[in-house]
């Protein structure tokens, strides 16, 4: 039986001037993890290269009139967010208006203009097309090094399939795909063409086909972060990425990787770097490896086998890989922006291994953004019309405030 007031007789109370920060309290009471992620990572930092991409000059703005564009930081938080947890767009609005601790993290108030889908997919456009998101990875970077977290112990490459929807072409089409030409009939069917993805590519691995784009990495040994990454299609073998993978910018001289990548040219590679090499060594046709051999491979394991708890952190806490994008150009911004979501939440780890909480400080934990007069979610509202979160509890004194 549906009432005025709810369902089956049940009513609904008007929210009280403390309800929502008592939630809010008690999210914090179990150890909110977007609070430790928002606390530690430098948003405004990210502001000017975000207006480069996404704020017109002024030359080409026709007029001030007609509503204001998001907040520049709120968005690529609000990126951050999908890529945590391999949300497609309509899902990050879904969640961001329906989750408690996504309008937290993001400063918003129940009563806030939310980021629709097509909002979030055009800022990512923007960003793709820009090639911005590997920006603001070395962004991050820079910083994690300026907090002590440089590169350390050594060098570990490895890659990892990211599939995407497949596409169903005839072999005469594949053919033509991978030829950089445009299939027989597919000229006048720019509907159909659009939802084919011609830089994605089949590829084996263990007898078994994948179809999509590799995320190639460099993690380094002792904090387990992506130091470098680069993104190809699915068919490009894993040493042929070495060059955008191997630098210098590390304590430790060693590199690790797995047999795929043992060559003498990488050999080369690693001592023009003054790299010493870990690769394991792989057996050939009528020679195989020897008891030696095979307890040294177990010996380099040990350190190598760090880089798949990146992946499995990617693939089993964060969502998966999926990449629902068409093309090699989206495709490294969501790569791209699931590597740099991962280096913010193993920032929040390391802390928590250093012994140091995140206190937070209330609904908006200290965002400055929120009490600066420009800020696009407060132009034009008054004290009255913001939310109810403007009442938080003083954690250090127990007293309401």
């Amino acid at each position: 039986m549906q009432t005025a007031f709810g369902f089956w007789g049940l009513t609904m109370a008007q929210m009280g001037f403390f309800d929502l920060s008592d939630r809010y309290a008690s999210l914090d009471a179990k150890r909110d993890p977007l609070v430790e992620i928002d606390a530690i990572v430098p948003w405004e930092e990210f502001r000017p290269t975000l207006e480069r991409v996404w704020r017109k000059p002024e030359a080409e703005r026709r007029s001030r009139a007609g509503r204001k564009p998001m907040d520049r930081v709120v968005m690529v938080e609000t990126l951050v967010l999908g890529a945590l947890y391999n949300l497609s767009d309509d899902q990050i609005e879904y969640q961001v208006r329906d989750r408690l601790s996504f309008m937290r993290v993001l400063g918003l108030g129940l009563a806030d203009r939310v980021p629709d889908a097509k909002t979030v997919w055009l800022y990512r456009e923007g960003l793709a097309q820009a090639g911005m998101v590997e920006a603001l990875f070395r962004q991050f970077d820079g910083y994690l090094a300026r907090q002590g977290y440089i590169a350390r112990g050594g060098h570990i490459l490895d890659a990892s399939i990211v599939p995407v929807p497949k596409n169903h072409n005839t072999r005469e089409e594949n053919k033509a795909i991978k030829a950089g030409a445009v299939p027989e009939g597919w000229a006048d069917k720019p509907t159909m063409r659009r939802q084919k993805d011609a830089d994605a590519r089949w590829t084996k691995k263990h007898d078994q086909s994948h179809y999509g784009y590799r995320n190639h990495v460099n993690v380094d040994r002792q904090h387990k972060l992506v130091r470098r990454y680069h993104v190809s299609d699915a068919a490009l073998h894993d040493s042929q990425a070495v060059d955008h993978l191997l630098t210098r910018g590390n304590t430790g001289a060693g590199a690790w990787a797995d047999p795929a990548y043992r060559s003498d040219e990488m050999e080369a590679k690693q001592r023009s770097l003054k790299l010493r090499s870990h690769i394991h060594r792989k057996g050939k046709r009528g020679k195989p490896l020897s008891e030696q051999g095979k307890a040294s491979n177990r010996t380099k394991s040990a350190v190598r086998a760090r880089v798949e708890h990146v992946f499995g952190a990617q693939v089993s806490d964060m969502g998966g890989t999926l990449v629902r994008m068409i093309g090699l150009v989206q495709a490294k911004a969501r790569i791209g922006m699931k590597n740099l979501a991962y280096n913010m939440r193993c920032r929040v780890q390391l802390r928590r291994l250093r012994g140091t909480e995140v206190r937070p400080q209330g609904p908006e934990h200290g965002k400055s953004r929120l009490q600066d007069p420009g800020h696009r979610r407060d132009q034009g509202r008054s004290a009255a019309s913001r939310p109810l979160q403007t009442a938080k509890p003083d954690r250090n004194s127990g007293k309401r405030r």
